[in-house]
């Protein structure tokens, strides 16, 4: 019986991200330079990114669904704003690269999506999974000089661009 027990409990943990290998950054941390494959099935290479400058990389559980699609017309909306403040946008999913092609074209995403469909970005960012499905759980990272300089554990979707402003003006203090 004790075998049995153990097993659902493991279970159930895994189910809800409890016990995970993944292990969180946290801000001062050396930003995660993975290599992923974008929406137009391009390499892209996020130390490459870095180097041009405040990075915001931002993480979703499914393109084209409403919480995520709230969000990244948040960011689509400010986005203008958002590049006077030398801000790249890098949003990162599960998602195929046709999928998060598709998902750009449609809201009109004017920054770059990544296809994390193996989950190896997510891992490297510490990014877990939402109950033992292939989604990201939502989060953000701002990234400058090399470092990861905010976090975000709960991203909000609608609001995103403002809590990222917010993120921004901060570090400027």
């Amino acid at each position: 019986m004790h075998g049995k027990t153990a097993l659902v409990a493991i279970t159930i943990m895994s189910i809800f991200g409890f016990g995970s290998k993944v292990k969180a950054l946290e801000v001062g941390s050396p930003a995660p330079t993975p290599t992923a494959i974008d929406q137009d099935g391009k390499e892209f290479v996020f130390a490459d990114a870095y180097a041009k400058g405040l990075t915001l990389v931002y993480f979703y559980p499914k393109a084209d669904t409403p919480g995520c699609t709230a969000q990244a017309c948040s960011l689509r909306d400010s986005f203008e704003s958002l590049q006077a403040e030398n801000l790249q946008i890098i949003g990162v999913s599960r998602d195929t690269s046709a999928s998060q092609k598709k998902f750009q074209q449609k809201y009109n995403l004017p920054f770059c999506l990544i296809a994390d469909s193996d989950g190896k970005v997510a891992e490297a960012f510490g990014v877990g999974g939402m109950m033992g499905l292939p989604v990201s759980k939502r989060q953000s990272f701002l990234i400058k000089n090399g470092q990861v300089a905010w976090i975000s554990l709960s991203a909000k979707t609608g609001e995103h661009a403002v809590e990222v402003q917010t993120a921004i003006d901060s570090l400027k203090k």
